[in-house]
């Protein structure tokens, strides 16, 4: 795996930790224990999210999560809580899948990583801020199915296929910069309008 490759993989993982790291911690560590993902040699350093303990706690976080995301308001509470928590593991993962006997290299992995998680995180908490906005219940439900969906299946495509992973990384990053002018753009909006709103005195 040449280093476009491996950074296109590490790009792709910490954007999808962004949006589901228990998910992309699971997935990854029962791929692996199943042999269906056939990792380099250098990336022995992911064997500890095979472990069963680890495994167990992604799983049951990742079930508290799956509930949680489907519930307007509370999705918006659990992705606070999780504004440190997803960076810091997007940039371990990524940290994981690069050359260990590469310090430069880690590093930046470690710092993008970070940072391509926690554009990820803001990109989807800004979005379902605005989905929350919506007077019916169904939106929220659809849209966090739909991000269940896409992080499983294109975090199976990036390792099952390490040569498209740079393309996936760049559209989850065009996408993360969409969803946060979207979500600027729809929440400006509506702050605006209720605060240019007359007010209205009673009679004397």
């Amino acid at each position: 795996m040449g280093i476009v490759e491996v950074l296109g993989l590490a790009g792709s993982v910490s954007l999808l930790a962004g949006w589901r790291l228990y998910l992309a911690i699971l997935a990854t560590g029962i791929a692996m224990r199943v042999g269906a993902l056939p990792l380099p040699d250098h990336l022995h350093s992911l064997d500890v999210v095979a472990n069963p303990w680890v495994m167990g706690v992604a799983a049951i976080a990742a079930l508290a999560e799956f509930f949680a995301d489907k519930v307007a308001w509370l999705d918006s509470a659990w992705d606070a809580v999780h504004t440190v928590v997803r960076p810091i593991g997007g940039a371990l993962l990524a940290l994981a899948i690069v050359d260990p006997g590469d310090p430069a290299t880690q590093a930046i992995a470690f710092i993008l990583g970070g940072g391509a998680a926690l554009a990820a995180h803001g990109g989807k908490a800004g979005a379902r801020a605005v989905v929350n906005a919506s007077p019916e219940p169904f939106s929220n439900m659809v849209v966090s199915t739909a991000e269940d969906v896409a992080s499983a299946g294109l975090l199976w495509l990036a390792y099952a296929h390490p040569y498209v992973a740079g393309g996936i990384a760049l559209v989850l990053l065009a996408l993360t910069v969409w969803l946060l002018l979207l979500a600027r753009r729809v929440l400006r909006r509506l702050f605006g309008r209720r605060s240019a709103a007359p007010e209205v005195t009673p009679p004397s």
